[in-house]
C-alpha cells in the first residue's frame, strides 16, 4: 500500500514538473501585440529587475528610446553599477534594435555597447511583453534556454514613465505579466535616487 501511494505521487510530480515546464517555455510567451515604436520612444525609468548572471546594472537605471525616419529604434541608458566588488560608477549604455520578423515587431534583437571599456558589449533578444505606452513597459530577454525551452539565464525588467513608481491597478498587470514570463517572485526594486 505504501508504496503504491509513493508511486502515484512521483507520477503526479513528474506531471506537475511537465506542465510548469511546458507553461514556462520561451517561444510560448506572448509580447505586445502590433507594437508600436513611436509610441514606446522617450524616457524610461527601471523600477523593477530580475538581473541575469553577470554584470548588470544595479539601480538608478533609465533608457531614452528613440525612432529613426527609416524606422530604426535605438537607446541610450544608464545606471550604476559596481565594478571590482568596490567601485560604484555611472554606466552609459547604447543600443539599436532590429526587428527578425517584421510580423511581430515586439519581438525585438538588441545590439548594446558599453560607452566605456570596462563594460559589457553584445547583443540579446528585446522582448517587449506588454506595455501602454504611457505608464509602464515589461520588456524580456533569455540569454540561455534550457533543453525543454524553457529559460535558463534570462531577465526582464519593469520600466515606468515616472520614476516615483506605478498606480495599484498597474502594479497588478505587472504582477500578472511576471508570472506568464515565469518570473514571479524573481524581481528586486530598483533604486532611482536621480544620482546618474
Amino acid at each position: 500500500m505504501g508504496s503504491s501511494k509513493l508511486a502515484f505521487i512521483m507520477v503526479l510530480m513528474a506531471c506537475v514538473e511537465h506542465a510548469w515546464s511546458a507553461s514556462c517555455v520561451v517561444d510560448s510567451f506572448t509580447v505586445k501585440a502590433d507594437f508600436d515604436p513611436k509610441r514606446y520612444s522617450g524616457k524610461w525609468y527601471a523600477l523593477q529587475k530580475k538581473d541575469p548572471e553577470g554584470l548588470f546594472l544595479q539601480d538608478n537605471i533609465s533608457a531614452e528610446y528613440t525612432v529613426d525616419d527609416d524606422g530604426t529604434m535605438t537607446a541610450s541608458s544608464k545606471g550604476r553599477v559596481t565594478l571590482f566588488g568596490f567601485w560604484v560608477v555611472c554606466a552609459d549604455m547604447a543600443a539599436q534594435y532590429t526587428v527578425p520578423n517584421p510580423t511581430n515587431p515586439g519581438k525585438m534583437f538588441m545590439n548594446y555597447q558599453g560607452l566605456a571599456s570596462y563594460l559589457a558589449s553584445g547583443g540579446d533578444n528585446y522582448w517587449v511583453i506588454d506595455t501602454d505606452y504611457d505608464n509602464y513597459a515589461i520588456t524580456y530577454a533569455c540569454r540561455t534556454l534550457k533543453d525543454d525551452g524553457s529559460c535558463e539565464d534570462g531577465y526582464s525588467l519593469i520600466f515606468s514613465r515616472n520614476p516615483r513608481g506605478l498606480p495599484p491597478a498597474i502594479q497588478r498587470i505587472v504582477r500578472g505579466k511576471q508570472e506568464e514570463i515565469c518570473m514571479a517572485g524573481q524581481f528586486e526594486p530598483v533604486l532611482q535616487s536621480g544620482a546618474c
